[in-house]
């Protein structure tokens, strides 16, 4: 058993870690406060390829995994980042680049993945409505066969990055949930062309005011017959549920990574203010009631960080995951959220101030804890697959 980073992994740390190091609290700031997209950051990583790690290099990628997107996130969100660091890598580079290299037709991956390795195409994903967030099989989006087309109409909710990107990767039902048999039946996902649906007035948007994460929009999205030519679906019609899953455990494993860069950032933030503040005439750090929380939060992280980078394994490896992807997530997600509360702790009342990081970073931690699966949902996952014990929902 060997726990070494390959070395591939080693250089896509070390080059992320580069472009990150150029860009202070204050910069991330900004972006947040001014509710824009880090363009400076994301045309250095679509620059140096850091963004199409996964995509095979016949198609302009660095042909690697998983693994390497995850250390890739981590070492951005770890660098500066924080919370902003995750939309950045499950996008387009996953979301797309991962979903369409795994189970797009060859037609597919000739169109769209270079145009993703050289950075002139984005994505984002489509699965969550207002009446079914957790419970993916309640979804009603549809779409219906028209000759060599589908006409899809529903309605989707909190879908980040849809101001960005060029296509959408959309969760449908070809079959509705009341029909299908088993009721994992009847999923199918789209490419969709989102400038193409929106000249024609069949897709719109329209962003949530929300409290962090604000380098990204998240909208509410509208569709009315969106017209898809048939030859745009991912995998197999009303066989979608495995491409799901193959986006869904990605996500997991990439939001975990997430959060232990984001866990790491502000733990460091929060040791490097116990160390130089002095009110009683030694650091504050040097208290116990300060120093073991942070020490636990340090212990916290490196077991996420371990689950992390199994579960990215696995998934590359082609093995069973999930159990894996939701344990990284779990962990992850919590520790940051420990870490990001700690900090605020430390720095006393300054961590009010809209001049310290810490505000932003204690705002994104928090979601993590709720998306991309809430951990009640993960714990009932657990409960079931891993203890064997009843279905509790």
């Amino acid at each position: 058993m060997d726990f070494d980073l390959p070395e591939s992994a080693i250089a896509v740390r070390d080059g992320v870690g580069a472009i990150a190091g150029k860009y202070g609290q204050d910069y991330w700031d900004r972006c947040d406060t001014e509710k824009r997209w880090p363009e400076e950051v994301w045309r250095e990583l679509v620059d140096g390829g850091w963004h199409s790690l996964a995509i095979p290099e016949e198609y302009g990628g660095a042909g690697q995994g998983l693994l390497e997107l995850a250390v890739a996130l981590e070492s951005l969100a770890g660098g500066g980042a924080g919370g902003a660091a995750s939309f950045m890598y499950l996008l387009t580079p996953a979301f797309g680049g991962l979903t369409i290299t795994r189970h797009g037709t060859e037609a597919q991956k000739a169109e769209f993945l270079p145009g993703i390795a050289a950075g002139e195409l984005e994505t984002c994903f489509a699965i969550t409505e207002p009446d079914a967030g957790s419970n993916a099989l309640n979804i009603t989006t549809h779409a219906r066969r028209d000759g060599d087309h589908y006409l899809i109409s529903g309605q989707k909710i909190w879908i980040s990055g849809v101001e960005r990107a060029d296509h959408m990767v959309l969760v449908t039902r070809t079959i509705p949930a009341a029909e299908a048999k088993p009721r994992t039946a009847g999923f199918t996902v789209f490419l969709v062309d989102i400038k193409k649906a929106e000249a024609e007035g069949t897709l719109t948007y329209r962003p949530i005011p929300k409290l962090g994460t604000n380098t990204v929009a998240s909208s509410m999205v509208f569709l009315d017959d969106v017209r898809v030519p048939a030859d745009r679906v991912l995998g197999e019609p009303d066989l979608g549920f495995a491409v799901l899953w193959d986006i869904l455990n990605p996500e997991r494993i990439l939001a975990a990574a997430g959060g232990v860069g984001s866990g790491e950032l502000v733990l460091e933030i929060a040791c490097a203010y116990a160390r130089d503040r002095a009110p009683f005439g030694k650091p504050i750090g040097a208290n116990q009631g300060i120093a073991f929380p942070l020490a636990k939060i340090k212990a916290q992280l490196e077991l996420a960080r371990l689950m992390t980078y199994k579960a990215a394994w696995l998934w590359d490896a082609g093995k069973p995951c999930g159990s894996e992807a939701n344990i990284a997530k779990l962990t992850a997600a919590d520790a940051a959220w420990q870490a990001a509360d700690r900090a605020f702790q430390t720095h006393g009342g300054m961590a009010y101030s809209l001049e310290y990081p810490v505000a932003r970073m204690f705002r994104d931690a928090r979601i993590a804890k709720n998306i991309p699966v809430a951990e009640e949902m993960v714990l009932a996952h657990i409960a079931q697959h891993e203890l064997n014990l009843p279905r509790s929902y």
